[in-house]
């Protein structure tokens, strides 16, 4: 038996929307805070009204599925744009402001982005004006703007409705599009749904117990899923989320105490940095129920003295752009004999296997390619039919990365199919810090690697052949790639050496490297 077309009615009725989301927890419980911002709060009615306002000044001036951009740092002002974006039905495409220009500007140009939200300080550099001129973005300011072509967000956003705009969306409709750096030198879109949004945070929700009690740790950048799924998620049951721009060891502890974190969320670095602080010996943690990290192994050492110092539970965090996060969690503390490269079990929302070459699905013991299927999976990558199809052959998600699963059930992490490096919780292909290097005049050929780090998690580094008569020092190299590369991107380290470990075919095996140089930094 088949059910008939849904007609508009039940559309309506049984819609999913990411905008209805703060809409819904601002009618269970406006008048409690949803979010802190510095020493500023909004209560989920507040939220929920800016977010509002924006939406009908975004429906003023663009028709809907118009590609919406921000290029913000984590604000107030950010959570109400995205909520907005979703409310006017429009599709979100949040930019990694840590790029180099040009990354941007492909991303933007890529995406087709008309309309972009952009921090103050970004739009006064030349590069980033510059580029939004050339693609003939209209852009609106989080500041005061420049007071002639480029608006102020309070401008555009005052006198507007504070109603939920009545708009068409559903589930199956495009909500955001979300670029993660590949293995070829151009990012890739990764298209997601309402639903498919929507469905993780309602597992995340279960997953985490969230209630209205729950503040947030807002250090990772809402840019990136992580944030955004969590801060998502801590919204629709009623809780709040402490934002903060950049972390140091002072600021997280001060958060922490001060905002009476509940869950706190970031990389193994973080922590590490606010347990060595002199601070953390006279620091409350009596708030923090939860302690979750993501991005790298964290060492067990470390996960012992969160749980001791803390009195916190400690979990690591997994998922991808590609796959909305949460997928899997490994619960650190009722697993004391297992290593730091276990990603544990999936969620309700998500399943989980391992698979060979030729679509086979393995037995315990037997590593493979991990592999998922769940609402939370993307719809395809935007533009690139190719990349799409190879990332959904026999009808699971490949995530490019290899485990093998034991026979309690958990999952062993074992490596990388692609040389992809997650570096103080960014992905950077490795292919993009090498063709900069090859660029260098001296240099004859090169490979990047990354190589583990106790603060970074992966440090970035590049070996090096130079080329005959060549001068340029390890240093000079350094200097060239960061000229030419997002912050993130750069090596922390180059070795120049004499030759490279090669295959019969002359392929680089970057395994080998990883071993040679693994204690690099004493890690």
């Amino acid at each position: 038996m088949k059910l008939p077309t849904p007609g508009p009615e039940l559309r309506r009725i049984g819609r999913i929307a990411l905008g209805d989301i703060i809409h819904r927890s601002a009618e269970r419980c406006g008048d409690r805070v949803a979010v802190i911002d510095g020493e500023r709060t909004l209560t989920h009615r507040d939220l929920d009204a800016l977010s509002s306002r924006f939406a009908h000044h975004l429906l003023s001036v663009l028709p809907p599925r118009t590609t919406v951009a921000t290029l913000t740092t984590n604000s107030a002002e950010m959570l109400a744009c995205l909520f907005g974006i979703s409310k006017a039905a429009m599709v979100w495409v949040p930019v990694n402001v840590q790029l180099t220009a040009s990354s941007i500007e492909y991303i933007l140009e890529h995406a087709e982005v008309e309309y972009a939200v952009v921090d103050q300080e970004l739009l006064e550099r030349q590069d980033i004006a510059s580029v939004l001129d050339r693609l003939g973005i209209t852009a609106v300011a989080i500041g005061p703007g420049d007071g002639k072509r480029v608006a102020a967000f309070a401008e555009v956003t005052a006198g507007q409705s504070e109603d939920l705009p009545d708009v068409d969306v559903c589930g199956d409709d495009l909500a955001l599009v979300m670029y993660t750096s590949g293995t070829t030198g151009h990012p890739k879109g990764a298209m997601h749904t309402h639903l498919s949004v929507y469905s993780t945070v309602t597992a995340n929700m279960a997953t985490h117990l969230m209630r209205e009690s729950d503040v947030l740790s807002g250090f990772l950048p809402l840019f990136h899923c992580a944030q955004h799924t969590m801060t998502t998620s801590v919204l629709a049951a009623g809780g709040a989320v402490a934002l903060a721009r950049g972390f140091t060891a002072d600021a997280g502890l001060d958060l922490i105490e001060r905002r009476r974190v509940t869950i706190f969320g970031g990389l193994p670095m973080m922590f590490a940095a606010m347990l060595r602080h002199e601070r953390s010996r006279s620091t409350d943690f009596s708030s923090v129920r939860l302690a979750l990290y993501a991005m790298a192994a964290m060492p067990r050492p470390l996960i012992e003295q969160i749980a001791r110092t803390m009195d916190a539970d400690v979990w690591l965090v997994t998922g991808q752009t590609e796959a909305y996060p949460i997928t899997m969690t490994f619960r650190a503390l009722e697993h004391p004999h297992l290593d730091a490269n276990y990603w544990g079990i999936s969620t309700a929302l998500c399943e989980t296997k391992i698979m060979d070459s030729e679509g086979r699905l393995l037995g315990p013991g037997q590593p493979g390619e991990i592999v998922h299927r769940g609402p939370n999976v993307m719809a395809g990558y935007l533009k690139d039919p190719e990349a799409t199809a190879a990332a959904q052959r026999f009808g699971w998600h490949h995530t490019g990365d290899l485990g093998v699963i034991d026979d309690s059930g958990q999952l062993l992490f074992l490596d990388r199919t692609k040389d992809m490096i997650k570096s103080g919780g960014e992905n950077v292909p490795s292919i993009k810090v090498e063709s900069v290097l090859l660029a260098h005049p001296d240099v004859a050929n090169a490979a990047v690697i990354g190589v583990p780090h106790t603060h970074w998690g992966e440090a970035i580094v590049g070996v090096v052949i130079l080329r005959d008569q060549a001068r340029a020092t390890a240093a000079d190299l350094i200097e060239h790639a960061k000229a030419h590369l997002g912050r993130f991107e750069s090596p922390k380290e180059i070795v120049i050496v004499e030759d490279l470990p090669v295959t019969a075919t002359g392929k680089t095996q970057k395994m080998d490297l990883r071993r040679a140089y693994q204690d690099l930094f004493g890690a």
